[in-house]
């Protein structure tokens, strides 16, 4: 994004006067980004907590420079702002808690501000300052959301060019291993932020339905799927995605009775993850784990005790608490998972 009241500039431009991107974070999702852009001929610093992720990130890429930088202490923040008064743009790829803090010194310095992440109330509050200084703040220019938002917006402004009249918006996306690569029992990969994923398995859902709204709560996001069949691909897994009501405003469908804006995940995924919350993997108090291995930590967690020590009784507890057969392929999921191993579980969760 260029700060040119033109927008983007051309290559001849670029080479005349490079432009640099200052980005936030060194997650899956940001190596395809960094190589992007320096393929484009922008300038591109990284910054993240742990330099050589970043050193291993920038690898190949022309024109891109590595910084260490943690948003959470304040000597980083002190990095960060220093930083971004030498970029022209700054895209956050951080956890979405930080994006606010990332996109206050891009108001602070005059930069423009780029995140995939949904849209906040604190970052909807920088808007005004945002428009009045010139500055493109883009949020939810992803795949989901972001792509899903263009895609929305090509079929509703196609029915209106005809005449129609938009009573009923239903739209789902996932981001799902390709057919030859579905390998695992999950029938998923992790293509961001792993915290973000299971954390998104945590949201409550709202949308409208014939002019009522359905609100579905979080512990039980994963007992109201639907399995959908898409000609040439399969079956999927569907299931409504936070709050789709707040879209009707942003596609102007203000005379629909009905949206839903939805995530499709393989087979099976729904099941395995609810099973995984109601044994009470998706809680997020911090725990010490020093010396604890993965089986005694699904031991301690379990109210159905187990017989003794040994990994069979493990399972059968295991089976017995989620009222599951003891062949369940649940079980065998589970054990890829490494949930009943006894490796050392050496984080702070």
């Amino acid at each position: 994004v260029s700060t040119q009241s033109t927008g983007f500039l051309s290559k001849t431009e670029r080479t005349e006067m490079t432009k640099s991107v200052l980005v936030l974070g060194a997650g899956l999702v940001a190596r395809p980004l960094v190589h992007y852009l320096s393929e484009k001929g922008f300038k591109v610093v990284v910054a993240s907590r742990t330099l050589l992720t970043v050193e291993a990130l920038i690898n190949g890429a022309v024109n891109a420079s590595p910084q260490q930088a943690d948003i959470e202490t304040e000597e980083g923040l002190k990095k960060v702002e220093q930083l971004t008064t030498e970029v022209d743009l700054v895209i956050s790829m951080l956890p979405y808690i930080f994006h606010v803090k990332a996109a206050q010194f891009a108001l602070k310095y005059k930069k423009h501000f780029l995140t995939t992440s949904y849209v906040s109330d604190a970052m909807r509050a920088l808007d005004q300052e945002a428009k009045e200084k010139g500055l493109v703040f883009i949020n939810e220019c992803g795949v989901d959301p972001g792509t899903d938002h263009m895609s929305a917006m090509r079929v509703i402004d196609a029915a209106r060019a005809q005449g129609g009249k938009i009573v009923s918006f239903t739209s789902y996306c996932g981001g799902l291993p390709a057919p030859e690569d579905n390998n695992n029992p999950l029938g998923y990969k992790l293509s961001w932020s792993p915290r973000g994923v299971l954390l998104a398995s945590r949201n409550s859902a709202l949308f409208l339905k014939d002019g009522q709204d359905v609100t579905i709560p979080g512990e039980v996001l994963f007992d109201n799927y639907q399995i959908f069949e898409i000609e040439g691909l399969g079956k999927f897994e569907g299931y409504p995605n936070r709050n789709s009501k707040t879209y009707i405003d942003v596609y102007g469908i203000k005379e629909t009775k009905t949206i839903v804006r939805g995530t499709f995940r393989n087979v099976g995924w729904c099941r395995s993850i609810k099973k995984l919350v109601d044994l009470g993997y998706l809680d997020i108090t911090e725990r010490k784990f020093e010396g604890e291995t993965y089986a005694k930590l699904l031991g301690d967690m379990l109210t159905v005790k187990p017989s003794d020590n040994s990994i069979p009784s493990l399972k059968a507890a295991v089976s017995q608490q989620l009222s599951i057969p003891a062949d369940d392929k649940l079980i065998s999921t589970f054990e890829w998972l490494g949930l009943f191993s006894d490796e050392q579980v050496s984080s702070i969760c």
